[in-house]
């Protein structure tokens, strides 16, 4: 009877460490993506006049791992245009990332659509839209855990489109963001 109940003793000892052992904390350390919201000022050479024309920007990313993300651009350069013409574009695309401690510098390659718009007095407001890309890239530096400011991003972009070799505009924004993590 003795050798029973310790065996029965061991039994139960080895099944409740089996039970305990499947009541872990899944790890904690998996997160989902990340969301960036943001504004700035853009300046772009138009290639098209002979003066720089500016405005406003707004981009959102969204990252679905650490490097891998996907970047949404609105460049309205038709606000401050010394030779009433403007440029706006509306552009979205995969982006990389690398991280270097509070830096990160990223690379994008984006697609969407720009609008060509003349201001002219002497004619009529005439706005024209054309398939565009782009590439480029910069940096975004953390200030704090949620706020990232971002002193350069360059893109390089091409108008197939428009004339007959096209345009190929250069825009540089700066501004700051918020993350929603």
């Amino acid at each position: 009877m003795k050798r029973i109940l310790h065996i029965t003793s061991i039994a139960f000892l080895l099944l409740s460490a089996s039970y305990a052992s499947h009541a872990q904390a899944v790890p904690a350390a998996t997160r989902g993506g990340s969301i960036q919201l943001g504004g700035g000022f853009s300046f772009a050479k138009p290639d098209y006049g002979q003066k720089n024309i500016k405005g406003f920007s707004a981009y959102g990313d969204y990252n679905f791992t650490r490097h891998i993300g996907v970047e949404g651009d609105i460049h309205l350069n038709s606000v401050f245009t010394p030779q009433d013409i403007g440029e706006d574009s509306y552009l979205l695309g995969p982006r990389y990332v690398f991280h270097f401690h509070r830096f990160q510098p990223y690379a994008k390659f984006l697609g969407g659509i720009g609008r060509f718009v003349t201001q002219y007095d002497t004619s009529p407001h005439q706005a024209f839209t054309y398939g565009i890309y782009a590439f480029g890239g910069g940096v975004d530096y953390h200030l704090t855990s949620h706020l990232n400011v971002r002193p350069v991003d360059f893109e390089y972009q091409k108008w197939p489109g428009f004339a007959d070799s096209g345009l190929t505009p250069m825009v540089w924004t700066f501004g700051a963001a918020y993350t929603f993590r």
